[in-house]
């Protein structure tokens, strides 16, 4: 009985030894393919890093030229900011000057008319547009325009009073 457990042990630890064989042949196997797909992995990680490096330079001279850009628009900002002062302040500027000129001119008027004789000023604003008789009368004195009036036709007195009393900007359509 000691030779069939004897036996019996030699076929279990054949059997044993047989299957540990193949498990070492099968690791061996599996080794192999676990190297290869690391090694593949190892590429493609290598790959990767060289694919974001790429990227991030790209990306950085994008940056780089938005940058620029980013520049250049802001300096042309500045320049169109000052240029948009000087205009309005040229513009001020042109807007007194004429202001002063028109004040001159309406001075030289009001002194020719008031000079004038009021007949012959009443004349003159008789066959004038009816808004310009006004503007003309408005800086008159309150006598003269009395006395140059008393001297125009009474139809064409009454429209320029009526421009009067609505005062300027002097205006055929304006109601006030």
């Amino acid at each position: 009985m000691n030779k069939v457990i004897l036996l019996f042990f030699m076929l279990v630890y054949t059997a044993w030894a047989q299957s540990v064989v193949d498990c070492n042949k099968i690791f061996e196997e599996r080794k192999s393919e676990l190297l290869r797909l690391m090694d593949r992995l190892d590429e493609e990680e290598q790959s990767f890093e060289i694919y974001k490096d790429a990227q991030n330079a790209l990306l950085e001279k994008k940056k780089q030229k938005l940058d620029e850009k980013l520049k250049e628009v802001n300096a042309t900002l500045k320049k169109v900011q000052n240029t948009k002062r000087q205009i309005v302040e040229l513009y001020d500027k042109n807007k007194k000057l004429l202001e002063e000129i028109k004040k001159a001119k309406d001075d030289k008027i009001t002194g020719a008319y008031l000079k004038m004789k009021d007949s012959k000023a009443a004349a003159i604003l008789d066959a004038m547009p009816r808004v310009r008789a006004a503007k003309i009368l408005f800086n008159l004195t309150p006598k003269k325009i009395s006395k140059v009036m008393a001297k125009m036709d009474p139809d064409i007195a009454s429209e320029v009073t009526a421009l009067l009393t609505k005062g300027p900007p002097f205006d055929l359509n304006r109601t006030k």
